[in-house]
Formats: C-alpha cells, sequence, structure tokens
C-alpha cells in the first residue's frame, strides 16, 4: 500500500551565497558592520521547523489483518509481539507509528531510565527498589523504540559511561535501547537482515525479560518487558526459527490489487504530505475512537474467561497442524481472549479462534514437501476440517 509507506516530501535547502554571487548588502566588508535590514529582519530569531504529526491510524487503508494484530498487542503484550512480512511500502512501518500515538500515556518512576511502574514492586530495577518507599510517579508517554540494522550490541544492551569514567572516575551503566523499550514496544524495520549476534540477545532478553550486562567491571540487571515488533521483506531473507518463534503472531501483507483501493491510498498520502496537521484533524474523531476501544478493552481484559470447550478447539487445532510444542495454543488462547476484549464479547469463542488462527499459527508449520499449498491455506483448510466437526 504505497500510500502508508514511509514516503515523505523532499524539503528543498535554501543555495549557500558565496561572495561572488551575493548581493552588495550581504557582503560584510571589514571594519563596517552590515547594513541593516528594514523591520529588524536581521535580528529576527529563527524558529525551528516543527515535525509533522504521525499518519492517524484509522486513515491507514486495507490491511486489515495487519491492523487487528497491532491493536490485540496493544490490548495484551503477553501475546509475544507481531510480525510483519510483505512487500515494501504496503504501509508496515506507518501503521506501527500511528499505533503508537493511540496508546494512552503510562505512569512510571520520576528520573528511572527504565520507566518502572510503581504499582508493580516486583518489577522495580534496583535503583527504585531501594526507594521503594518514597517513589514520585508521573505520566509519560509509551515508548516505541527503533533497533537499526547498524547498531552495536553496546547500543543494544548498554555499556559503562564512558564521560562520567573519565572525568570523574566512577563506573557508571549508559543504559541502551533495550531499557528505553521497557514497557513500550521495540520496532526492528527489515528484522530478517539482522545481524545473529543482535538475535541472539533479543532471544535471551525476550525469554526473560530481563536485560543482563558484565562488562567492563560492571554487572547490571533491569527490566527489559517490550511488545516485540518485526517488518520485513521475504524476498530479501528468511527469518531465524529460533526468533520466528518469539513472535506471537505472524502477519502477510500485500500491494492492493483493485482499482478503487489503489487510488484511494495514493489520494490520501497526497492529502497528509500537502497538509499533514489538516488530514490529521480529518481523522481525529476516528482515532479517539480506536483509543477509548483500546482502554475499553485493556480494563475488560482480566474479567473475561476462556471456556473449556474454546481450550480443546485450540488444542485440536494445533494438534491437527502439528505444531511443536504449546506456544501455539497459548497464543491463540490469548489472542482469542484480546479479540473478544476488542469486541466486547461476553465469552471467547471459536469463532475468535478461527479469525485469528492463521496470525497465530501460520509461522509455527513444518514445512511439508508433499503440500504445495502455503502456510495460510493449510491453516484456513485445517480450521474448516476441525471446528466443522
Amino acid at each position: 500500500m504505497i500510500v502508508n509507506g514511509s514516503t515523505h516530501a523532499m524539503s528543498r535547502e535554501p543555495a549557500s551565497v558565496s561572495p561572488l554571487n551575493a548581493k552588495p548588502d550581504a557582503i560584510r566588508t571589514e571594519g563596517r558592520p552590515p547594513r541593516p535590514k528594514p523591520n529588524g529582519a536581521a535580528h529576527a530569531p529563527t524558529t525551528p521547523r516543527a515535525a509533522a504529526p504521525t499518519f492517524p491510524f484509522s486513515a491507514i487503508v486495507g490491511q486489515d489483518e495487519m491492523r487487528q494484530a497491532l491493536l490485540i498487542a496493544a490490548v495484551d503484550p503477553s501475546v509475544g509481539g507481531v510480525l510483519v512480512f510483505g512487500d515494501r511500502g504496503t504501509g508496515k512501518s506507518t501503521a506501527i507509528r500511528g499505533l503508537a500515538a493511540l496508546l494512552p500515556p503510562m505512569r512510571a518512576v520520576v528520573g528511572c531510565p527504565y520507566a518502572c511502574d510503581p504499582a508493580r514492586p516486583g518489577d522495580l530495577c534496583h535503583r527504585c527498589r531501594d526507594h521503594a518507599g518514597g517513589l514520585e510517579a508521573h505520566s509519560v508517554p509509551v515508548p516505541v523504540v527503533d533497533l537499526p540494522l547498524g547498531a552495536t550490541e553496546d547500543r543494544v544492551v548498554g555499556a559503562l559511561d564512558l564521560e562520567r569514567a573519565l572525568a570523574h572516575g566512577q563506573k557508571a551503566f549508559e543504559p541502551g535501547l533495550l531499557a528505553r523499550a521497557n514497557r513500550g514496544f521495540l520496532y526492528i524495520d527489515e528484522v530478517n537482515l539482522l545481524d545473529d549476534h543482535l538475535v541472539d540477545l533479543l532471544l535471551d532478553v525476550a525469554a526473560s525479560g530481563v536485560n543482563t550486562v558484565e562488562r567492563e567491571g560492571l554487572s547490571i540487571r533491569h527490566p527489559a518487558r517490550f511488545v516485540l515488533v518485526g517488518s520485513g521483506n521475504p524476498e530479501e531473507g528468511e527469518l531465524r526459527p529460533q526468533l520466528l518463534d518469539r513472535f506471537g503472531l505472524a502477519v502477510e501483507v500485500t500491494t492492493p490489487t483493485d482499482l478503487p483501493t489503489r487510488i484511494d491510498v495514493v489520494r490520501r498520502r497526497d492529502a497528509y504530505e500537502r497538509d499533514p496537521e489538516a488530514f490529521c484533524a480529518a481523522y481525529a474523531e476516528a482515532d479517539a475512537t480506536i483509543r477509548q476501544t483500546l482502554n475499553r478493552a485493556r480494563a475488560y481484559l482480566p474479567s473475561l474467561t476462556v471456556p473449556d470447550a474454546t481450550l480443546e478447539a485450540a488444542a485440536r487445532l494445533c494438534l491437527a497442524l502439528g505444531t511443536d510444542g504449546l506456544r501455539g495454543e497459548l497464543t491463540l488462547m490469548r489472542t482469542g481472549r484480546a479479540l473478544a476484549a476488542l469486541e466486547a464479547a461476553d465469552t471467547v469463542g471459536i469463532d475468535h479462534l478461527a479469525r485469528i488462527a492463521p496470525a497465530c499459527l501460520r509461522h509455527r508449520l513444518r514445512r511439508n514437501p508433499l503440500d504445495e499449498s502455503g502456510s495460510t491455506a493449510r491453516v484456513a483448510r485445517a480450521v474448516a476440517e476441525v471446528f466443522a466437526a
């Protein structure tokens, strides 16, 4: 989807003025100040240009499965993150940043580099734990941290603060990207191209929720619980199976093929680039509705239970597909419950499982050389057979 991609309007930089082509007023002669411009223009302060607002989540055309998966992960982070694979320019990064703008602020300890939650004493870092009796909290935005492909290990996990070490002779820890992403989202674009040593780090932290740093005489452990969101193009390489299994949901996005959708995509992107403020204002009410739905679903989620019949259906589906381990059933249960919370349903039914089964299971299937159909088709076929029984 071209409109939702990361294309931005190019800004033109003013050409620099050299003494050979400058006007006389622009040339400063030695010993004489420049001639002042009328109305004090020479002394007018330059105002930094404000960043354009984020493309609204509600303005994204199509890609229903991707949008649903991101909303589910926002309602219940225990789902395990979202992997978005598909064509370039289909709005993967735009959707993730649009969702982040919808999330309500969270309460965090003032001055804590890990944004610890004062309402959860068991998850406090060592600094907050030492002052647990008098913690001051404030509201901060939910962090969305980009992990660039070329990031070093020290930049990701943290390292010795060299400035303090050289200036004061103190060994202090400088938190990395994992610390900034705690209680938020860690977004990796082109995740299938990530270096193997960074993949190993992410696997350890994703499994434990704790980042451990042992180097230069430092021994630091701090909370690092985040929703892992990755995007990429499968034509550029496959994802390592160990990391693939850590994603709760895997969705596929494709370029729209029908003419009206393509026209709508291009029209909306063009309107956004021409006047971002006006475009976002037009979708402010729709975004507010999604924000209210998220807040209601989060509050409703703890009261929802999954009936035994639904759990049995999830287990039978995973057995029919031959998935390894029990992560498939767990993800089906959590995702179905989050979807039911979004819809304010009374219970988690088999219809919820049927709708989210492809996203939960397509990346957990073993390759079958005798079956030429894709993983999505195999899941759909199994859903029809198992749930119809």
